[in-house]
């Protein structure tokens, strides 16, 4: 079965706040904005993979270096909806959903997901409704859906540790097949630096 699938990145412009200011105390101000750009970049650099549209979606304004960034490699850059993080979730689901057999949702945050990890979860969407990214602290870092119910976005705790259990006990409720991709890790504090630099991240302000 080939899918039409669109894939959408959802990001904050880098700004003071969110996870900036976690890393703030290690990196510095702009240390840290430098940091998020690098992640929202990498996404942006991955090949297209075949994916019917690739959209950035934008909270916050756009920031001048990623829009032209996105666009030199054919993203489509538009402003979030408004609402929380799951009913703006639930709203991008559901416009990828008007035109395509399934989306797939990411955010910057994971500086390990690739083409590799996007594959597998085309791959899953042709045999379940739902696939999700599980990440080390209990939350997830991709979500794919062949349909949408706002029940899987309505009254979860966003950052906490309980997402990906509390989605997953959504989809068990809708009866909705749904696969899990391997676990991987979100930058989220300064004790994941160390990886950072590992992977090859410039790291600090300059």
């Amino acid at each position: 079965m080939n899918l039409s699938i669109s894939l959408h990145l959802l990001a904050r412009s880098p700004q003071a706040g969110g996870l900036e200011s976690r890393l703030v105390p290690a990196l510095g101000e702009e240390g840290a904005l430098r940091l998020q750009r690098q992640l929202v970049a990498r996404v942006l650099n991955l090949p297209p993979m075949g994916f019917s549209e690739r959209i950035f979606w934008f909270e916050d304004g756009p920031d001048e270096s990623l829009e032209a960034l996105a666009e030199e490699n054919d993203w489509m850059v538009v402003g979030q909806p408004v609402g929380d993080l799951g009913e703006r979730m639930r709203r991008i689901a559901a416009l990828g959903l008007a035109e395509n057999d399934a989306v797939v949702l990411i955010d910057h945050f994971c500086p390990i997901l690739d083409a590799n990890y996007l594959a597998e979860a085309c791959e899953a969407l042709v045999e379940c409704q739902a696939v999700l990214g599980p990440t080390e602290d209990g939350r997830y870092v991709l979500l794919g859906l062949r349909r949408v119910d706002p029940r899987l976005f309505e009254s979860i705790p966003w950052g906490s540790n309980q997402v990906l259990a509390l989605t997953c006990e959504r989809l068990q409720q809708l009866d909705w097949q749904h696969g899990l991709l391997p676990t991987v890790w979100m930058v989220d504090c300064p004790e994941h630096l160390p990886r950072l630099a590992r992977l090859g991240y410039k790291l600090g302000a300059t």
